[in-house]
């Protein structure tokens, strides 16, 4: 990676450019591969395998990462200094550290197990759905996703939605809801394979899971602790891997007794788990070098090239109704994302309220009652003369608790302190 002109590159594109056509390729892919390796010939594999891989290779990931910041962080803020040549601080991030960063009280890794486990549920889910929907069908209607988490922020988090934002929310779920009419009428597949009605619920559940967990995730993100998003994708990662393997162990024990964990398994698999996996990732370099409005165009994209590709993978024949849903779709994950009009300041109401900073409040408190105003100064003379009167009265041996400065105003003292955002970033999943 390289910086030209203040802008990141690789290979002289742009990052922000690269990270949204990764998400696009990522996004398009995953439903494709998911869905080519749930119907292809043979023995199938377990998907509560490929789960448990996914959150594995995700976890690795996310650590290496970590440590890698960590390290280099330590490093360069040692300095050689006389100070600490008897105890030189440390320059390697120990295991230790690595326990207090991840599963400390302290770091909040409790709070992350119920986005775990809501996590873990919809990945499975996934790959139910991937098994009795085709590709498009499940591509578009997964984007209920932004409907469920909307309506989870209104609930938990308070926040409050523009006209816009609620008018995009009603185009997605008719678009949702025009792709269902060629379904419920005939089929849109030449070859229709597995229960359709099994794979809307599963999308459905998946939709709520991924809501839920997402305004959970936000809402622990600004609960106060800092941490970086290596760290809480580690918590998550750590968590949904336990409660994925129990799961796996609990549903499909006997099955790996007999056949083994990797059982029918190939390269399509393999890329299914690697594909999956990426998609956190990818969520969080697109949030780090783009922005939201580039990241609902890319997601909008990616809906187009899942359709247009199973038209030739799977011979998926879509008729005039899912086009027109799959256009509403698109069109309301494209608003969603934009930004909000800024709001119009009354000028006329602050004024008639009068200035925001009150000049009489200086010196209130270091001029006495036997110091003339400020105003009422004549000439330099006065001036000097009060001048020495005030500051004979101080002295070099007190504190000074800044109350006698001439910029002090108890206004400004008092004044609420600004509060600190966090930037969420749910790029756990896809």
């Amino acid at each position: 990676m390289a910086v030209q002109d203040g802008v990141s590159t690789i290979y002289g594109v742009p990052t922000k450019y690269v990270s949204l056509l990764t998400l696009v390729v990522q996004n398009s892919s995953l439903v494709l591969v998911m869905r080519y390796s749930r119907i292809l010939p043979g023995p199938r594999y377990l998907s509560s395998t490929a789960v448990v891989l996914s959150e594995l290779l995700k976890c690795i990931i996310c650590l290496y990462v970590h440590i890698k910041e960590q390290r280099s962080q330590l490093q360069s803020s040692v300095l050689p200094t006389l100070s600490n040549e008897a105890n030189p601080s440390p320059t390697t991030y120990s295991l230790r550290q690595l326990w207090n960063d991840v599963f400390s009280i302290k770091a909040g890794f409790f709070k992350l197990l119920v986005p775990a486990i809501l996590y873990t549920i919809q990945n499975n889910l996934q790959f139910v759905a991937a098994s009795n929907l085709d590709a498009a069908t499940f591509q578009v209607t997964y984007q209920c996703k932004i409907l469920t988490t909307a309506l989870f922020a209104v609930l938990m988090l308070g926040q409050t939605l523009s006209a816009k934002k609620w008018l995009s929310l009603v185009i997605l779920t008719a678009g949702v809801a025009c792709v269902q009419i060629p379904t419920t009428g005939g089929a849109t597949t030449t070859t229709q394979e597995g229960n359709y009605t099994l794979g809307i619920i599963a999308v459905a559940i998946a939709c709520l899971c991924s809501g839920f967990a997402g305004v959970y995730f936000e809402r622990v993100l600004k609960g106060g602790q800092s941490a970086s998003i290596w760290v809480r994708n580690i918590q998550l990662s750590v968590g949904c891997l336990a409660i994925a393997l129990f799961g796996c162990l609990m549903w499909d024990g006997q099955a790996i007794a007999q056949g083994g964990f990797f059982q029918g398994y190939n390269v399509i698999v393999v890329a299914t788990v690697c594909t999956q996996a990426a998609g956190g990732l990818i969520v969080a370099m697109v949030i780090k070098y783009a922005d939201n409005i580039l990241k609902g165009f890319a997601t909008s994209l990616s809906i187009i090239l899942s359709t247009v590709a199973s038209i030739f993978l799977f011979d998926f024949m879509p008729t005039i109704y899912f086009l027109i849903g799959a256009i509403f779709v698109f069109l309301a994950t494209y608003l969603y994302s934009m930004p909000d009009a800024p709001k119009v300041i009354d000028l006329s109401a602050i004024n008639e309220k009068g200035p925001m900073l009150k000049l009489e409040d200086y010196d209130s408190q270091g001029a006495s009652d036997s110091s003339p105003a400020r105003s009422s100064f004549r000439d330099d003379s006065d001036r000097e003369s009060a001048d020495g009167d005030s500051h004979s009265t101080l002295s070099v041996y007190g504190q000074d608790d800044g109350r006698q400065s001439r910029n002090y105003s108890p206004s400004l003292i008092s004044a609420p302190t600004m509060e600190k955002h966090v930037l969420p970033e749910i790029g756990h999943v896809a």
